[in-house]
């Protein structure tokens, strides 16, 4: 069995350690993948019983291990991408509860000017905090008018990842406020305050381009996905499906400004600025959350 280094997660809260968990199986799952190790043998790899690693995932994700997995598999990707299906469509036929209480229907956005963006964040101040959430430990960034930016702690530390914010706008203020911050990692994170009536504003700060680009991000549906070349025809760019890319990879809004929905057109999941094994864990927890009774 091949040993693997597991990085530290410092969010020590309960859904923190679950997280940690789930990573670890995912890691494991993906230096294995050939072998399609059982689960008896993943749940032995991260420390657990097998009936363990079955709860973990249930009150984690909401789904067994077997169903997490199946989501996010190349099979079932290429399967939305074909069918242009999504996850939510189908808890509905089966008579689940869901659009006033998914993800994609109560952000409200607007975009700061072009501006403002070259301006570096000149005069802009920004309050930033590092909370607990269902990914490790996530950094939010809030403009006065909403959030801009969402990340996540890894082997960088706190440091790391609040200089990746940093590094976006360069010539705004930051400044250390949890109060103000906590609000917004609240409604991003939990499913029960995903309501159209109370909407999550965010701000959006990037180049005219970028902003084309996020906006599209945000209209994919929670459980659906969608390629880099769909975008790039949604923004009347049909030829620029590589810098569709690029201004995906430097979206600042994790989770919230979905990116983590944008897969290859062979259905792979390719990479995510927060690390792909984080990306794999947010489609599979995201499946859960639309079949939520």
């Amino acid at each position: 069995m091949q040993a693997l280094e597991i990085s530290p997660v410092t969010d020590d809260t309960p859904q923190g350690a679950d997280y940690a968990r789930v990573r670890a199986a995912l890691e494991f799952i993906g230096a294995q993948a050939k072998r399609q190790p059982q689960v008896v043998e993943i749940a032995a790899h991260v420390g657990v019983s097998a009936s363990h690693l079955h709860h973990l995932f249930q009150r984690w994700a909401g789904l067994t291990p077997k169903a997490f997995l199946q989501a996010v598999t190349l099979d079932h990707a290429r399967r939305l991408l074909r069918d242009k299906a999504s996850l939510l469509e189908a808890s509905l036929e089966l008579g689940f509860s869901g659009p006033g209480r998914l993800h994609d229907l109560f952000v409200t956005q607007e975009a700061m000017t072009p501006g403002e963006f070259k301006a570096g964040g000149a005069g802009l101040s920004l309050a930033y905090g590092f909370h607990p959430s269902p990914f490790g430990e996530a950094l939010a960034v809030v403009a006065p008018r909403g959030l801009a930016g969402m990340g996540f702690v890894d082997t960088a530390g706190r440091a790391g990842a609040l200089e990746d914010m940093r590094r976006r706008w360069p010539r705004a203020t930051f400044h250390e406020d949890q109060a103000a911050s906590a609000p917004f990692v609240r409604r991003a994170f939990e499913p029960d305050l995903w309501q159209a009536k109370q909407p999550l504003r965010i701000v959006l700060i990037g180049s005219d381009f970028e902003l084309q680009v996020w906006q599209a991000l945000l209209k994919i549906p929670l459980g659906a996905a969608t390629t880099y070349s769909d975008i790039a025809a949604d923004i009347g760019r049909p030829g620029a499906a590589r810098a569709v890319g690029a201004a995906v990879g430097r979206n600042p809004i994790s989770f919230v400004v979905p990116c983590h929905r944008v897969i290859g057109r062979s259905g792979a999941l390719t990479g995510y600025h927060w690390g792909l094994v984080r990306k794999q864990a947010i489609i599979g927890w995201e499946a859960g959350q639309c079949c939520r009774p």
